[in-house]
C-alpha cells in the first residue's frame, strides 16, 4: 500500500533573501512546500558562523587578534588592543579609559583637556585662521624648553608689534620693532665708547727746538674712530710764550711713530723760531 500524502492547500513558499542561499534536493532558490514530494530544505549563509570560525562580512574582517574595516585608504584596523591607521571623528567622542593611537588622531572641531601632555620630540600645530591664546591673564605662564620659532610678529603688554630681531650693530634702521641681538647692542655700545674716548682726549705737550720754523714734540696724534672726522691741526692749540698760534699759520706732521714735528710760517707771523722760547702743545695727543 503506498503512502498517504496530503497536498496543502495554500502551499508554504521559502525565498531566498540577501546573503541567505536555500536549497532543496539539488535545487537553489525559491522553494514550494506543499505536501506532494519530500522536501528537505537546506538553509545557507556563505560561510561557518561558529564560535570559533574567521566571519567576515564584505569590508569587516574579524580575526583572532585584529579587526579590520574597510579597504584601501580608508582601512581602519583594531589590533591587539589598539586603534592602527588615522582616525577622524565629526562628533563629540569621550573615553573613560586611557585612548592610545599608533597612527595620527585626526580630530576637526575642538579639543578641550585640562592638561596635554605631549611625549614626541616635536609638536606641529596648524591653524588655517582665528587666534590661539595660552592663558586668559598676564599672571599665567608658559614654559617652553626648546626652541621657539615664530614667523610672525610678537606684541609684549599691548605695546607695539615687534616684527624682527636685529643683527644690525650700527643701528642703522632705528626701528621701534625691531629687538636687539646681544651682539649687536656690544658692537654699537663699544662703537660708542671709542668715540667718546676720543672727544674726551685732551693732552698737552712741550716742544723742543729744531730750527727757527720747526719744533719737534715727542707725542703722537690720536686716531679718530671711523665714524668721526680724522684728526687735523684744528684739534690742536700751539703757544709759543703763552701767545697763541694761528692755526692758518703752522702745520703738523707726524713724522715717526713717537714724533710730531710742528713747522710755523715765519713769513705770516712775522717773527722766528729761538730755542729759549717755549713751544706749548694742546690738543687730540693720544696720551
Amino acid at each position: 500500500m503506498s503512502d498517504i500524502l496530503f497536498k496543502l492547500n495554500k502551499p508554504i513558499t521559502l525565498k531566498e533573501g540577501t546573503g541567505v542561499t536555500l536549497t532543496n534536493n539539488g535545487i537553489t532558490g525559491t522553494q514550494v512546500i506543499d505536501g506532494t514530494n519530500t522536501s528537505n530544505v537546506q538553509v545557507s549563509i556563505g560561510q561557518s558562523v561558529s564560535t570559533s570560525s574567521n566571519v567576515q562580512f564584505d569590508n569587516v574582517v574579524l580575526s583572532s587578534n585584529s579587526l579590520t574595516v574597510g579597504t584601501g585608504s580608508d582601512t581602519l584596523v583594531f589590533s591587539d588592543g589598539k586603534l592602527v591607521g588615522d582616525v577622524t571623528f565629526q562628533q563629540e567622542v569621550k573615553t573613560t579609559e586611557d585612548l592610545t593611537t599608533i597612527g595620527n588622531l585626526v580630530y576637526t572641531d575642538s579639543v578641550t583637556a585640562t592638561t596635554i601632555i605631549t611625549g614626541s620630540s616635536q609638536v606641529t600645530q596648524s591653524v588655517a585662521t582665528g587666534s590661539n591664546i595660552f592663558g586668559s591673564t598676564s599672571s599665567d605662564n608658559q614654559f617652553f624648553t626648546g626652541s621657539l620659532d615664530i614667523t610672525g610678529s610678537i606684541k609684549l603688554n599691548n605695546s607695539n608689534t615687534i616684527t624682527e630681531i636685529s643683527n644690525d650693530i650700527n643701528a642703522t634702521d632705528q626701528s621701534q620693532t625691531a629687538f636687539v641681538t646681544e651682539y649687536a647692542a656690544y658692537q654699537f655700545l663699544t662703537g660708542q665708547s671709542t668715540e667718546g674716548l676720543y672727544l674726551r682726549k685732551s693732552f698737552v705737550h712741550t716742544g723742543s727746538f729744531v730750527n727757527s720754523s720747526t719744533s719737534s714734540f715727542n707725542a703722537i696724534t690720536a686716531s679718530a674712530p671711523q665714524t668721526l672726522t680724522g684728526t687735523t691741526e684744528n684739534d690742536f692749540m700751539f703757544f709759543i710764550n703763552g701767545m697763541l698760534v694761528e692755526n692758518d699759520a703752522l702745520t703738523i706732521e707726524q713724522k715717526t711713530s713717537t714724533n710730531l714735528e710742528l713747522r710755523l710760517d715765519t713769513s705770516s707771523l712775522g717773527y722766528e723760531l729761538s730755542a729759549q722760547d717755549e713751544i706749548i702743545g694742546f690738543g687730540k695727543f693720544n696720551n
